[in-house]
């Protein structure tokens, strides 16, 4: 992690680190938790500001254990959880999805949408869908595979 608000976190606000080794274990031990994927800090400049808000949305949401997910580990948790876009906050109850949010929200969108998630069951993670450009044609030929879920 290149940023320094990322960086940060686990020593100013107390966020454990996860790998896709270790998830499970901090999963087991907290009744709801949310995930932070930065992504690529040195392309995504939201990643430094989502490392700024998060640490103060959960002051609202006190119960929700923070983890920042090692960067060797984003893209298999990324296929775990299905969410197409970094930075990813990825909540979830035990072992169970509640949902996810991706890129930066404003304020009171954050709330609300925090609020929701965390008053649904857990599910399924959602389907994966890709980006319009990348669904496959009508003839069933694929699209050329490109990295768009930054």
């Amino acid at each position: 992690m290149s940023s320094p608000m990322i960086e940060a976190l686990p020593a100013r606000h107390g966020f454990t680190t996860v790998t896709e080794a270790t998830l499970d274990a901090f999963l087991a031990a907290h009744a709801d938790s949310v995930l932070f994927f930065p992504g690529d800090t040195d392309r995504l400049v939201e990643s430094a500001d989502v490392a700024v808000i998060l640490p103060e949305l959960l002051k609202s949401f006190p119960h929700v254990a923070p983890a920042l997910v090692e960067k060797a580990s984003e893209r298999p948790l990324q296929l775990r959880f299905r969410f197409n876009a970094f930075p990813a906050l990825v909540f979830l109850r035990g072992d169970g999805y509640l949902g996810a949010i991706t890129r930066v929200l404003n304020w009171p969108e954050y709330m609300r949408e925090i609020g929701a998630i965390l008053a649904s069951e857990p599910s399924a993670p959602p389907p994966y869908k890709f980006p319009e450009h990348c669904v496959p044609a009508a003839n069933g030929s694929a699209p050329l595979a490109e990295d768009h879920s930054e």
